[in-house]
């Protein structure tokens, strides 16, 4: 499911050579329909199960962005000569990230590629966010990160998401006062990896919109494991979520899935 910004966001679901616009589908009737099968999306193979969202096995225990250090860019292990795919970090890793504070379900502090900026806080969900630091590599991203965890959570919690009951937050407000309690740490990091390399930024919030006719009060979830049919009237839609009138079902959960659409 693809997401371009907009007010509301504009999504699009990728049905084989199809694309269906779901925001024009909203208050009607749509179906999905898991066939069985799934294939790994980078080499193309039929998996009975699918790892780290859409991979087979083999491919899940190979590719760097399938190595722990992509949920824990701290512990890169580059420099240490063992990094699964060395050019795929060079290009991918070491280069700029911003460290963000968002708020989706409540505050929280998040890092991203200069280059997925706004579409990662759109794939959470969240209605307002501000970029607070850029730097030079994921992994000193990373170190950020863990230091404002300290203070802040790095978790959405979905359910809350959905819901849609968030309340407006003062992001500049929480940026400085974290950098303020923060500096002295923030001080030993730029020591380590040069004055430069840590960079606050002066950015403008941002704030989104999302295309939801209406949250629901009780969240139920679909599995097409569980459940290989998914139909209801479509309510909405928010982060990779599709909020029906039978339940919610996370997209991005089911990557690699053969799945046929019914609009």
């Amino acid at each position: 499911m693809a997401v371009e910004p907009g007010s509301p966001a504009r999504y699009t679901l990728r049905a084989g050579d199809e694309r269906l616009d779901l925001n024009a589908r909203l208050g009607q009737p749509l179906r999905l329909t898991w066939t069985g099968a799934i294939a790994c999306t980078h080499c193309g193979r039929a998996t009975k199960k699918s790892f780290g969202q859409g991979h087979c096995y083999p491919c899940f225990k190979k590719l760097a962005s399938c190595d722990s250090c992509i949920m824990k860019p701290e512990q890169c292990h580059y420099f240490q000569g063992t990094c699964r795919e060395p050019e795929w970090g060079e290009s991918h890793c070491f280069r700029p990230h911003v460290v963000y504070l968002a708020n989706a379900s409540g505050l929280k502090v998040g890092i991203t590629r200069d280059t997925q900026v706004p579409t990662r806080w759109l794939d959470q969900g969240a209605v307002q966010a501000l970029p607070i630091l850029e730097v030079d590599s994921r992994q000193q991203s990373g170190f950020v990160e863990v230091l404002f965890k300290d203070e802040v959570s790095d978790r959405t919690n979905w359910r809350a998401m959905l819901k849609g009951d968030t309340m407006e937050l003062d992001l500049p407000g929480e940026r400085d006062r974290l950098l303020e309690r923060l500096a002295p740490g923030l001080l030993e990091l730029r020591e380590r990896f040069g004055h430069d390399a840590i960079r606050e930024l002066d950015a403008a919030p941002w704030a989104f919109e999302y295309p939801v006719l209406e949250h629901p009060t009780k969240v139920v979830s679909h599995n097409f494991d569980k459940q290989p049919e998914v139909a209801g009237t479509l309510l909405g839609i928010k982060g990779q979520y599709l909020i029906l009138d039978s339940g919610v079902i996370n997209l991005r959960k089911f990557t690699g899935y053969e799945v046929t659409v019914e609009a």
